[in-house]
């Protein structure tokens, strides 16, 4: 009997997985055991593998598609089975319709009760020749793209057996810049494109905006790379925290002699068996912010737009940077740990991002109440990290660099200081408290004790 393939829930927090491999097609068969797709979270990547035998009867979704969790995503059953009770009973999101064999009919209309698209493709009407293959386009798509000077080969159609119609000209035209009559001329005649914002009117291209046609002697100068996934969620992620906050960022150096020698005190006592884990500068200063978020309660918080959550504990999130890109999983109760303990958490959670097997769950911006992102080992003096909304600050920790500094009695010396940038949501913190948090960071790491070190 024929079952279907849900997309399974990864963590309280996740709503939709986005399918990167799909190894199991309509018509493919399949065994117990067998891979059928691979999927990610927020960060995190799954394998889904097949409970029982038989042959994928109908697939819903492609690669790359952002599938609600829980959505069906397959049927399997046995060959020839008649799968249309199933189907009227489920419905998939994006409303495909099945025939009885399990495959979607799609007609093109334009306007209301007028096929405008013929589904079957007429090579002597609309086509072009292109690198010896055949460009079919719709009559009403190719007069659109002759009156906008639309260059058809950078479309791709979404009509009958991949045509380009009039929505793939329309759908290319609003990303495209408007043109003045005179520039629409001469891109038709010369084969130029608008640049990404003309010097006209509100962005309109003018002639001299036109970028001139490609020579053919170089016309594999540069690829085009689909961006990934995760790059994909990165990047909203971080368009919308700046879109949708006031932030501002203050930097400060801490003199770090101290945080130095604890860091070789620590290396001494890791190599002589006295410490089992290795604590390091980053986890060092992660350990003072803790000790500054509990005397400035404000900072450990959300800013929920008509309201403000304030945290009794600090869930601390820490950026790693790995091969699949920029990560921040959160360590809870971070308050809770001594030095030793912290380190140890940074490490696993570290390790877990790299290797992809990291709980989504610690992954949401909203499990976090701070974050610290580190650039010192990059040799990075100064920077503006970005919040993890609806966090209310993070900290950037920067390079240590010597500065001079008055030792008293009128005696200047070069000692390292550790730069510190705190960005913060101005929503949330008055710039007063603020600088007042920062401040407290230095100091904590200025003063901290050799006895905290080893609990």
């Amino acid at each position: 009997m024929a079952e279907m393939v849900v997309m399974p829930k990864q963590g309280q927090s996740v709503e939709s997985c986005i399918i990167t491999v799909l190894n199991k097609k309509k018509g493919d068969p399949v065994k117990k055991g067998d891979l059928l797709f691979a999927y990610e979270t927020d960060k995190a990547s799954f394998e889904e593998e097949s409970l029982l035998d038989g042959v994928v009867l109908a697939c819903f979704y492609d690669e790359g598609d952002e599938v609600p969790v829980l959505d069906n995503m397959m049927v399997i059953g046995e060959p020839g089975e008649d799968i249309t009770t199933l189907l009227n009973e489920i419905h998939t999101s994006d409303d495909k319709e099945q025939t009885e064999d399990g495959i979607a009919e799609t007609v093109v209309q334009d306007g209301v009760g007028t096929v405008a698209e013929e589904v079957v493709i007429d090579s002597s009407i609309g086509s072009n020749s292109v690198d010896g293959n055949e460009l079919f386009v719709s009559p009403r798509a190719r007069k659109l793209a002759e009156k906008e000077a639309v260059d058809l080969t950078r479309l791709v159609g979404t009509g009958p057996q991949g045509r380009i119609i009039e929505d793939d000209v329309r759908a290319y035209l609003q990303q495209r810049p408007r043109m003045t009559p005179l520039a629409k001329m001469v891109s038709a005649e010369e084969g130029s494109q608008p640049v990404a914002t003309g010097t006209g009117l509100a962005g309109t291209a003018r002639a001299a905006d036109l970028m001139a046609s490609v020579n053919v002697l170089y016309a594999n100068d540069y690829e085009d790379r689909k961006i990934t996934n995760i790059r994909k969620l990165i990047a909203k992620s971080m368009h919308a925290s700046l879109q949708n906050s006031a932030q501002l960022t203050h930097h400060l150096g801490a003199d770090a002699r101290r945080i130095l020698d604890l860091r070789k005190k620590a290396k001494a006592a890791l190599e002589a068996g006295q410490l089992t884990v290795n604590i390091t500068l980053n986890d060092l200063v992660c350990f003072a912010v803790i000790r500054a978020l509990n005397k400035f309660p404000n900072v450990n918080s959300h800013f929920l737009g008509d309201s403000i959550r304030y945290f009794r504990k600090v869930h601390l999130g820490l950026a790693v940077d790995t091969e699949r890109g920029l990560m921040v999983p959160v360590v809870r109760n971070a308050d809770d740990l001594s030095i030793t303990g912290l380190a140890s958490q940074f490490k696993e959670v570290a390790a877990a991002c790299r290797n992809g097997s990291v709980n989504p769950d610690i992954l949401s911006p909203e499990a976090g109440t701070f974050t610290v992102s580190n650039l010192g080992n990059y040799g990075v003096e100064m920077f503006t990290p970005v919040i993890n909304l609806p966090q209310s600050a993070i900290l950037g920790v920067n390079t240590i660099v010597p500065r001079p500094k008055d030792l008293g009695d009128g005696v200047y010396a070069f000692v390292p200081y550790i730069g510190l940038s705190l960005t913060y949501d101005h929503r949330s913190l008055d710039g007063g408290e603020a600088t007042r948090f920062l401040k407290q960071i230095a100091t904590e790491i200025e003063t901290i004790e050799i006895d905290q070190l080893i609990s």
